[in-house]
């Protein structure tokens, strides 16, 4: 009676992988792609035909290395057929919006900025964050940036008293502090120099500087008790790129590949050395959590009143865990790229250059500056945005539907993905007038809002009720830094320098900024 009672049993577990092959191979490898982009030409959007399992992402591999070895000139800031070719490519032949294929699943790119806007200013949650790839939320967590509906809304109410302008005002101290340890090491150094100037590599230095700045201000720690972070997260982007356009087989995570393991171990190191930090600030709570970034969020979890009734948890250990991962990669890497790019744009325009030393010198003196002062950078502040606007650390903004929606005339499918590439709509000579290419900083002379033909157009903290929640923080740190640097040095390109820009999760420099900073002569100057 055995045998065949097990015989039965294989036979009903075969027939079920068999049903669940079919499903998987034909239905949602094969027919559903085909059917959805004959629904989508029906309606007139068009794109690249759908291959089998890899989708259109074999063409844009293809792409992305052909444009890869190409260099420009230091005023062409024009690096989108450079980096997302298909893009502009599938743009130029298939008009807006088009669709395109990421493996079998579609992704609907659009341009218009009143479909921008209807999706990112949505109040009712009808438009939630796309699938995020594995490897990015074992780096950045589910935290602030990735939830969605309820549990954004508590991570938000905990999180936002951490960005209120006081907060943010004493947070200057600590980023000018730090700032200042990087600047006197290269002023000791050009001192010694018979020309008085030194080469650094500027991007390097400045993410180390910002890991720096958000270990004090997130942990109140140094940067040396804060590399585990910044260098797990860092070797998790390294993974990111390098699978980005690999299609995501169904369980194949799970397997206990090289790289598999290699991510689980740098997702452990960033749980225990975080979870370390907490637990520690935890045990010290009698004596309080402290004013930083992380005191706050652990103040408003442990002590805050509900009901009455005290020391109820409104995050659970492992979402501020996914907090400060947030924090700390958010916190540091776009900032840095900001301040990367900014460097750039002041070599390559030195009239900008002298403009922001003048404005600095007026405003600040020759002293640490404070937060009053900085809010009084007005220039400064029009050179942060233009560079934003042409080279934003973040390329993409993503969202799905939770139901069918209509986005202008087109009917979107329950979670399909919709794409909207901000450095193409940043270029739009329609929106931001016939310089939109050239680096023009007197653009935002009347602020963002005035800065283009509608008033939303800049996209790179993103708009609507899910704009980035750190934009604050982000231009005071460069702002502080720039400052100082403008107040020692005069800076350009080494003559060596490769302009290519690169996506690397984040816009970066492909060579890195490696530029010669001059000691300033001591000057008269008019405060």
């Amino acid at each position: 009676m055995a045998a065949p009672v097990v015989l039965v049993v294989l036979a009903a577990l075969l027939a079920l992988a068999t049903s669940r092959l079919w499903s998987y191979a034909v239905v949602r490898l094969a027919w559903r792609p085909r059917a959805m982009a004959r629904r989508f030409r029906e309606q007139g959007v068009h794109g690249p035909s759908y291959r089998f399992l890899t989708g259109s992402n074999e063409d844009v591999r293809r792409m992305k290395a052909e444009a890869d070895g190409v260099e420009l000139d230091l005023r062409d800031h024009d690096y989108l057929p450079r980096i997302v070719p298909h893009l502009v490519k599938w743009k130029h032949q298939y008009g807006s919006p088009y669709v395109y294929w990421f493996g079998p699943q579609p992704r609907i790119c659009i341009f218009d900025y009143e479909l921008v806007k209807q999706v990112l200013a949505n109040k009712y949650g009808h438009f939630i964050k796309n699938d995020t790839h594995p490897t990015i939320l074992a780096m950045i967590g589910k935290g602030l940036v990735l939830v969605d509906g309820s549990d954004w809304v508590r991570h938000r109410r905990v999180v936002n008293p951490a960005f209120a302008m006081d907060k943010l005002k004493m947070m200057t101290g600590t980023m000018v502090s730090c700032a200042e340890c990087l600047i006197k090491k290269w002023e000791d150094q050009a001192t010694y120099s018979k020309s008085r100037e030194i080469e650094v590599e500027f991007s390097k230095e400045s993410q180390e500087l910002t890991a720096d700045v958000i270990s004090c201000t997130a942990f109140g720690s140094s940067f040396m008790e804060g590399k585990e972070v910044f260098h797990a997260q860092k070797q998790l982007q390294a993974i990111t790129v390098a699978t980005m356009l690999n299609v995501q087989i169904p369980g194949f995570k799970y397997l206990p590949t090289k790289q598999n393991r290699c991510k689980w171990m740098l997702e452990n190191k960033l749980k225990n050395t975080l979870s370390r930090i907490i637990q520690c600030r935890v045990a010290s709570k009698e004596s309080g959590f402290g004013n930083d970034l992380l005191g706050v969020m652990l103040e408003a979890c442990f002590t805050k009143e509900q009901g009455g009734k005290k020391g109820e948890q409104i995050l659970s250990v492992d979402e501020i865990i996914d907090e400060c991962k947030t924090f700390f990669f958010a916190g540091h890497e776009t900032t840095s790229h900001l301040l990367t790019w900014t460097m750039f744009l002041l070599s390559v325009y030195p009239e900008w250059q002298e403009r922001l030393r003048e404005e600095v010198l007026r405003e600040c003196g020759k002293g640490n500056p404070n937060a009053d002062m900085l809010s009084k950078l007005k220039e400064m502040t029009m050179v942060l945005l233009e560079t934003l606007r042409l080279y934003s650390p973040a390329l993409f903004i993503q969202r799905k539907p939770i139901t069918d929606m209509v986005l202008g005339e087109i009917k979107i499918p329950k979670g399909h993905a919709i794409i909207m590439p901000s450095p193409i709509m940043h270029r739009e000579k329609k929106i931001w007038g016939e310089d939109a290419d050239q680096f023009n900083p007197s653009r935002f002379q009347n602020g963002v809002t005035r800065a283009a033909k509608v008033p939303y157009a800049l996209l790179a903290f993103s708009i609507g009720p899910r704009a980035c929640i750190g934009q604050n923080f982000a231009m005071l740190e460069a702002k502080s830094v720039l400052a100082m640097i403008l107040q020692k040095f005069s800076f350009t390109l080494v003559p060596e320098y490769k302009h290519a820009p690169v996506n690397c999760v984040t816009l970066q420099p492909k060579f890195g900024l490696p530029v010669v900073l001059k000691l300033l002569e001591v000057r008269n100057w008019i405060i």
